[in-house]
């Protein structure tokens, strides 16, 4: 039997705990050497508060975890058991596995994004903004550009009565 990925809806906050619970499940023999990876898909996001710059991990699919596993009757229903566990992604009687891409693609972007933070927030050109870090502290402008991969937003802001284009950092700017 070759494993597949397969997907179980949680009860949204209980990721951790079922995944606590399968890996201890494992570890008992319940699901030895029938479940392999247990993922829950997460990001760094990067936030301003109280002017500190503070990284945190979001996941990207609240409400469900991945399972690397080999199907059969009786690891259904182990999982499905679990407290927090509300069911499996497919139909009733069979879960479906995702495809291989499917899985490729969702570890890929795991992995990319744990290592260069996301922005909490994200801008658009036409914003009303305040700056809050840096030498324009407290100036608010209108975002003019927006450059995600750098993290950076032009803004124009008003100095001295002409408007003033000034490229800042995504976490030194908040919406208004």
């Amino acid at each position: 039997m070759t494993s597949k990925w397969y997907v179980i809806h949680t009860l949204t906050g209980q990721e951790e705990k079922v995944k606590t619970t399968i890996e201890g499940k494992i570890q008992e023999g319940a699901l030895k050497e029938k479940v392999f990876q247990v993922l829950i898909p997460t990001e760094q996001v990067s936030e301003v508060k109280d002017g500190k710059k503070k990284i945190s991990l979001r996941k990207f699919f609240p409400g469900y975890v991945l399972l690397e596993m080999d199907l059969d009757d009786e690891t259904w229903y182990v999982v499905r058991n679990i407290p927090g566990v509300t069911g499996f992604i497919g139909t009733k009687t069979r879960p479906t596995p995702l495809l291989e891409s499917e899985v490729n693609h969702i570890i890929k972007q795991t992995e990319e994004r744990k290592e260069k933070p996301t922005p909490k927030v994200i801008f658009e050109k036409g914003d009303s903004v305040k700056i809050i870090e840096g030498p324009f502290i407290n100036f608010s402008g209108i975002v003019e550009e927006v450059n995600p991969d750098k993290g950076k937003v032009k803004v124009m802001v008003s100095i001295f009565g002409r408007a003033t284009p000034v490229e800042m950092e995504y976490w030194q700017v908040e919406r208004l």
